[in-house]
């Protein structure tokens, strides 16, 4: 690419719309240069030169509508840091003049909807953006997003009631106000949250959650769900957790640790939680009968 054409588009940040790239090269050298790579069109009239993030893609729409687009539902979720559903889109609210929703782009109509700033952008209000995306997902999901939303400390369990009352009649909002007491923000991932609403479905007694184990020696051990007074922990094991020697090695340190005081650790993998729920859970209420039978 012409050195005048990558000195403008540095200069704008890494962004330039068709017509200012018409100004240092023709339309063929535009698309010779997009062929090979060194220009990617980000938005149809708005190119960068590099794989564009979420902030960048929302630069790149702010040049494309000559204003500040606002963020909302999957996208604002993500930029306040508890987006748990990749959906790959950019979602914004409706700008109040005809922006046509295309390939990576959602537009909305959300009047009404609370704003804030983040990452120096605006979008929908935190509490407001979890409730609104839980209502359009199923229970396990819809909780895993107001458990991230809890963890964020974007909000507390308050403004999501709040926000709740202020989508009443929504679709959606009443499987949504049944999970809020027992959304947690000591959950650390989505797949946690799936389990823990598969186990009270189940009536298993609610347990707690990163619960600390002190050892012999001064150790101190975390596990994800804990029923300290049978002794009984679950952990959540996903092939990320386990990459690696030194991971695997110090993961297993931990359970004979744990083991050794007398615990009883129950492995769970997402099969337990989405094929087979009833089997996993019946198996951690025989440990937990087990327990108290022998107290």
């Amino acid at each position: 690419m012409n050195s005048a054409a990558v000195e403008m588009i540095t200069r704008a940040g890494g962004l330039a719309t068709t017509a200012d790239l018409l100004t240092v090269m023709t339309r063929q050298q535009m698309d010779v240069q997009v062929r090979k790579g060194a220009l990617i069109r980000i938005w149809r009239g708005v190119y960068g030169v590099a794989e564009p993030d979420l902030l960048t893609r929302l630069r790149a729409l702010d040049l494309l509508i000559n204003e500040h687009a606002i963020a909302c539902l999957h996208t604002a979720a993500e930029l306040y840091g508890f987006g748990t559903e990749n959906s790959g889109a950019v979602h914004v609210l409706d700008p109040g003049f005809r922006l046509r929703p295309t390939g990576g782009l959602v537009v909305h109509q959300r009047k009404g909807a609370p704003l804030q700033c983040v990452s120096s952008r605006r979008a929908t209000s935190p509490a407001w953006t979890a409730i609104e995306v839980a209502r359009q997902l199923r229970p396990p999901r819809a909780l895993a997003t107001l458990d991230a939303a809890l963890h964020s400390r974007w909000c507390t369990p308050a403004d999501l009631a709040a926000a709740a009352e202020a989508q009443r009649g929504r679709r959606g909002i009443v499987g949504v106000r049944n999970l809020l007491p027992i959304a947690d923000g000591l959950a650390e991932s989505a797949m946690e949250s799936e389990a823990r609403l598969v186990m009270l479905q189940h009536g298993l007694p609610r347990p707690e959650l990163q619960h600390l184990i002190h050892g012999r020696d001064g150790e101190c051990w975390r596990v994800d769900f804990a029923w300290p007074e049978a002794r009984v922990a679950a952990e959540y094991e996903s092939v990320q957790w386990h990459a690696g020697r030194e991971a695997m090695t110090n993961d297993k340190m931990r359970f004979a640790g744990v083991q050794d005081l007398g615990w009883i650790v129950i492995p769970i993998v997402v099969a337990d939680v989405r094929r087979t729920p009833g089997r996993m859970c019946d198996r951690i209420r025989r440990h937990l009968d087990r327990a108290t039978l022998l107290s």
